[in-house]
């Protein structure tokens, strides 16, 4: 997470943003047999009711185990392991942003911040980040419901404001090049890294597909080529 503060072209560095159990009683042996019949536990009805309980209970479990952890659970609840995997790795967050000092107005820019790598859409060095990224910012539940710049397609966002993630997101899709064939990843969008270029021109970089939602692109499997137009057959 990236960002700087600039008025008019001139760049500045920015801070980082119980049930009970009943007993039935023995049936009574059948007179017309001389021999003694074992007795017939009667069913009882409060048993077939726990049982019916039973099995409600274990089919919303079930239930329970298929949904999601994240239509489930709200970020604050998420494991360590959980909250990693929400990220789709679109690489949209690690584009500096610029901020106008006037306005406020956030503008992103194609430009990656210099440990992003453009071809894996991954941080080179994700562990040691905010050490050798003094700006860099960590996401938290807070943070997610407070930075505005956050892409719209971004998972933490989407399930902070109770919506479902898309298709194409690796959890859904099994996936991780979804992201990359849906065509919301930066992969082939990034113009150079912050390391090549001077801190005064970047405005000169300033984009807007960053911030807007991704555009429709078809679903796996549905073929990438457009339909060809049959030709008409030339007038007699």
């Amino acid at each position: 997470m990236r960002g700087a503060a600039f008025n008019q072209g001139r760049a500045q560095p920015m801070p980082s943003s119980s049930s009970r159990n009943a007993s039935a009683a023995p049936a009574k042996p059948k007179a017309a047999s001389p021999r003694s019949a074992k007795p017939k536990s009667a069913a009882s009805p409060k048993s077939k009711g726990a049982k019916a309980a039973n099995t409600k209970a274990v089919g919303i479990s079930k239930a329970a185990a298929e949904t999601p952890f994240w239509k489930q659970k709200p970020l604050e609840a998420l494991s360590q392991a959980e909250w990693e995997s929400l990220c789709d790795g679109c690489g949209r967050c690690c584009l500096v942003k610029l901020e106008d000092e006037d306005t406020g107005q956030i503008h992103y820019t194609d430009i990656a911040c210099k440990l992003f790598s453009a071809e894996t859409c991954r941080c080179a060095d994700y562990g040691q980040r905010r050490r050798k990224v003094h700006d860099c910012v960590k996401l938290t539940p807070a943070a997610v419901r407070s930075l505005k710049w956050l892409p719209r397609s971004c998972a933490y966002r989407l399930i902070a404001e109770g919506r479902d993630l898309a298709w194409w997101h690796p959890l859904v899709s099994g996936s991780a090049s979804t992201v990359h064939e849906a065509g919301v990843s930066v992969r082939g969008r990034v113009a150079l890294s912050e390391t090549e270029v001077q801190l005064a021109d970047y405005p000169d970089y300033i984009v807007s597909w960053p911030g807007q939602a991704p555009r429709p692109a078809k679903t796996r499997g549905s073929g990438a080529e457009k339909p060809r137009r049959r030709a008409e057959p030339a007038p007699e």
